[in-house]
């Protein structure tokens, strides 16, 4: 790296991708959810699972990862914009916003983050296409944890995720999480018979 490159952009959007983790996930309160999931608690899960899809699809997992987490960055500007939401206000550009998101950064990088969500947003390449079922999985899997906390209204998107899903590997992945319960990986790390 050179010493004379300018990071005072990276610095701010540091601090910006920070707001993410106080912002909730809109969609929930629907589901008479209270206090939901914020965008990077969703993003930080939607990457394992990306990771986990696409190595099992024979894709780069590292790739898909890297795409889930910075999928949702454009909502430290936009706020999380529910699906009702979308339906009255236009959806923001991804693109135009992560350009001014990186606005300043240096060429490398700001190139990097365009890209990768441009990739994202095309839904061609075997990785977005395994990141974007990462997305609707993790919310199928929060889904499933709402409705075990007694937001029986969670089905919904539940349903919704599972319908959306692409790849076998994320289809038969909600197939076995829709068979187990918060807790059977906490039985089995005990040695516990399954219920």
């Amino acid at each position: 790296m050179a010493d004379d490159l300018d990071l005072s952009a990276v610095g701010r959007f540091l601090f910006e991708a920070g707001t993410l983790k106080h912002t909730k996930r809109t969609g929930w309160w629907m589901a008479g959810v209270r206090d939901p999931e914020s965008v990077a608690e969703h993003a930080w899960r939607a990457s394992l699972l990306a990771s986990v899809i696409a190595e099992l699809e024979g894709a780069d997992p590292a790739r898909a990862a890297l795409m889930a987490v910075w999928h949702d960055s454009q909502e430290s500007r936009t706020g999380d914009v529910n699906h009702l939401g979308k339906k009255y206000a236009p959806q923001a550009d991804p693109a135009a916003v992560t350009a001014d998101q990186t606005e300043g950064m240096p060429p490398r990088l700001a190139s990097m983050v365009r890209r990768l969500v441009a990739e994202y947003e095309a839904k061609e390449s075997a990785e977005a296409v395994c990141a974007r079922d990462a997305d609707k999985l993790e919310c199928l899997l929060q889904g499933i944890e709402y409705r075990e906390q007694g937001h029986a209204h969670a089905q919904r998107w539940i349903d919704n995720s599972r319908s959306r899903l692409k790849t076998e590997t994320a289809q038969r992945l909600a197939d076995e999480l829709l068979q187990q319960n918060g807790l059977d990986w906490l039985r089995a790390a005990l040695g516990e018979r399954q219920a």
